[in-house]
């Protein structure tokens, strides 16, 4: 299922900040699966870090998203900047539809100016794609539930 967040990056965050805030939240989303670690999600996004900052400051995050796919998740991540960054409510919580998911890719935008150092990174790493992400399935498609009735169960087990 299709989800966006948006992150402000400057003047409310550097590049790098933003970039750590970004990792963190596919880190989070992909974590939720018993069948995948954060680690492999932290690992990904650090091979990726050079060319993500060149991507934020360059302001390319604006309008290409980064998409996380993993299992239902289909998450479009994007910057906002200047005076909107100053206003932004973001939503960093981790995207919910990730529990059952097996394999997770994060497909990096490939601007013009970029193209050679982003797919030297998607090709250094296999989690890392710089090739369009596939389209999102859409509610008609949807084959499950919206909630995800076993973690609701256990979040109330364990209080």
């Amino acid at each position: 299922m299709r989800r966006t967040r948006e992150v402000a990056a400057s003047p409310v965050r550097s590049a790098s900040a933003t970039w750590s805030v970004i990792a963190d939240l596919v880190a989070e989303t992909v974590a939720q699966s018993s069948a995948l670690s954060r680690d492999e999600a932290v690992q990904a996004m650090s091979a990726a870090e050079a060319v993500g900052r060149m991507l934020i400051a360059g302001g390319h995050l604006h309008k290409h998203p980064l998409t996380l796919v993993a299992g239902k998740v289909h998450c479009e991540i994007t910057t906002v900047s200047g005076t909107a960054a100053l206003t932004l409510e973001e939503n960093l919580n981790p995207v919910p539809g990730a529990t059952g998911a097996d394999d997770f890719t994060i497909h990096l935008p490939s601007p013009a100016p970029l193209q050679e150092q982003v797919k030297a990174v998607a090709d250094g790493h296999a989690r890392l794609s710089d090739a369009a992400p596939p389209v999102p399935e859409t509610k008609a498609a949807s084959s499950g539930p919206l909630i995800d009735l076993e973690a609701l169960r256990r979040a109330v087990t364990h209080r």
